[in-house]
């Protein structure tokens, strides 16, 4: 699909870093910006389904550079950020760098574009989260429901600011997803609060029985749940089945994809479905590590 506002945005982009511009486009095309000495830009790690492998979305996460060389952590950046107002504009020049290197790609009209919020930025925004990132989409003609905006895990008090937040982002059009510790915290999540997608670190699946009520909790309320960090096989194999769900469990992690620049547009099962569903795909090869 193409996004004509955006094609002419990139166009008018400078080459180079110039003053005055936060962010200039290298010879591919992909958008770069600066902050203080280090120099930002995108990468991207599918979210697949379990029983396809299609991937269904991206994960964005910012790559930083001083000097040639790798830079600090984004997050290490914001942390230590001496204003909210500066940990606002590195959030927000994040965000510009996402969507731009997301949607001007090929492969990106078939899955959504996840993007975290940090914890400082929570409380550093009084109201309004998101109005600024909406007019930002708008006027480059991009969709705002292909965006889904994820919350880091909450403490018990700040559960009423984590939903005070989502609410603002859901009430901008914007999709919204929280990351949980384990799948109890996950169906404890689901009663407080109606997000679109829950994320689970899949190394932290002791409780089965829990995983498995988590991803019927989600399928009867219409909420994605994402496994992440998935990066050993034996992880993969303790994973929930997906039949009888009706809607795909997704899986996310270096055992299968690196965070890259480019899209990945390959298609391959992660894993057979369960021998009891009567949907059951052919059996293909696993997904294995990019090299």
């Amino acid at each position: 699909m193409s996004y004509p506002a955006l094609d002419d945005y990139i166009a008018r982009l400078p080459r180079v870093p110039m003053p005055g511009h936060r962010i200039w486009r290298n010879a591919g095309n992909q958008a770069q910006g600066r902050y203080f000495n280090c120099t930002l830009t995108s990468v991207f790690q599918p979210m697949r389904a379990l029983a396809s492998g299609q991937p269904q979305a991206h994960e964005a996460f910012i790559r930083s550079a001083a000097d040639g060389q790798p830079g600090l952590s984004v997050w290490r950046l914001l942390e230590g950020a001496a204003s909210d107002e500066e940990s606002i504009e590195l959030d927000r020049l994040c965000r510009m760098l996402h969507a731009v290197n997301f949607f001007r790609q090929p492969g990106a009209e078939a899955t959504d574009l996840y993007l975290s919020v940090h914890e400082r930025l929570l409380a550093a925004v009084s109201n309004n989260h998101g109005m600024v990132f909406r007019r930002v989409l708008e006027s480059l003609g991009l969709p705002l429901r292909r965006i889904v905006l994820q919350l880091p895990q909450a403490t018990a008090s700040h559960r009423f600011l984590l939903q005070y937040v989502a609410d603002n982002y859901q009430r901008s059009g914007f999709r919204v997803a929280l990351n949980v510790a384990d799948a109890a915290e996950g169906l404890r999540m689901l009663q407080l609060m109606r997000p679109d997608a829950i994320k689970v670190d899949a190394r932290t699946l002791a409780d089965v029985a829990a995983a498995h009520q988590l991803a019927q909790a989600c399928a009867v309320q219409g909420t994605s749940l994402v496994f992440k960090r998935v990066e050993k096989q034996s992880v993969a194999d303790a994973l929930p089945g997906t039949c009888g769900l009706g809607m795909p469990l997704l899986v996310q992690g270096r055992l299968w994809d690196q965070p890259e620049p480019l899209l990945h547009a390959r298609e391959s099962a992660c894993a057979d479905a369960p021998a009891s569903c009567p949907e059951r795909a052919p059996r293909r090869a696993p997904l294995r590590s990019a090299q």
